[in-house]
């Protein structure tokens, strides 16, 4: 070789401890352009466009309130059932459709995961964030139901970021995950959306968490929806008292948020073979 010319080796780094949050700054770009993408996708050739994301908690809320609220009489918290259905509907509405499709995003970005390199969980983030944009559109529905039904703002509002943010967190390490686990194992696109199923009525959408003691709310707590619904409905009705099953709901989001980060990375330099 001439003494002018190097070679330059590019790999994916590997290991368990290896999550280079500065790398993945640096293609900010890279991201805002996944969730751009993301979002022309779903969108392309639909009729109603961005109302979509209005219309699924709607509808969701229109017959949970007439088969929970009419016919079962489920306890709402002195809360107008209809909007204390609602509140928890749209943090749970951006959760499942932000784990769903990170489920699928490496799978569906294979011809770009195959051809350059990038830090890959670029892709899975992208994928949630594009989910938390339709949360935004859908959120105009949270404030017209409250002026509706009159229902007066708290200071608790102020703190409604912190329990976006944790919602954030959650489906970022419950996706990636199950985008890691989605590249080895196929079978995993199957299983998300039954997950999905059970992990709702296992969270407190359709009936109040006070309906169980305070001993057993600690252990429910560890299904981390649960803090962020509670949150959610503290922060914009006043209902409830999240204390205790918030700090418990935010540790398990941390655990599963790193843990997640943690395999992927681990999994990230076979991902371009297995695809």
């Amino acid at each position: 070789m001439n003494g002018d010319q190097t070679i330059t080796v590019i790999e994916p780094p590997s290991g368990w401890l290896n999550i280079n949050v500065r790398e993945l700054w640096d293609h900010r770009e890279l991201v805002y352009f996944l969730v751009w993408r993301e979002i022309k996708v779903r969108y392309k050739q639909t009729a109603l466009g961005a109302a979509w994301a209005i219309m699924q908690p709607l509808f969701t809320m229109v017959i949970f309130s007439l088969f929970f609220g009419r016919l079962a009489k489920m306890p709402s918290d002195g809360a107008p059932y209809p909007i204390f259905v609602l509140v928890a509907l749209l943090p749970w509405t951006f959760f499942s459709n932000g784990i769903s499709q990170a489920a699928n995003s490496l799978v569906n970005s294979a011809n770009l995961v195959g051809k350059i390199y990038f830090p890959r969980l670029a892709v899975p983030i992208g994928s949630v964030l594009a989910a938390l944009v339709d949360f935004g559109v859908a959120f105009s529905l949270v404030g017209i139901a409250l002026v509706l039904y009159r229902v007066p703002l708290t200071w608790n509002l102020l703190i409604l970021p912190v329990f976006i943010l944790l919602a954030l967190t959650l489906a970022l390490g419950v996706g990636f995950w199950l985008a890691a686990l989605n590249v080895e194992y196929r079978d995993i696109r199957y299983i998300v959306p039954f997950m999905t199923q059970l992990w709702m009525f296992a969270t407190p959408i359709a009936y109040p968490s006070s309906l169980l003691s305070d001993k057993w709310r600690l252990v429910y707590g560890l299904n981390p929806m649960v803090g962020v619904i509670e949150g959610f409905r503290w922060a914009l009705l006043g209902s409830g008292d999240p204390g205790p099953t918030i700090a418990i709901s935010a540790a398990m989001a941390v655990v599963l948020l790193v843990s997640g980060a943690f395999y992927f990375r681990r999994l990230e330099q076979d991902f371009a073979d297995l695809i």
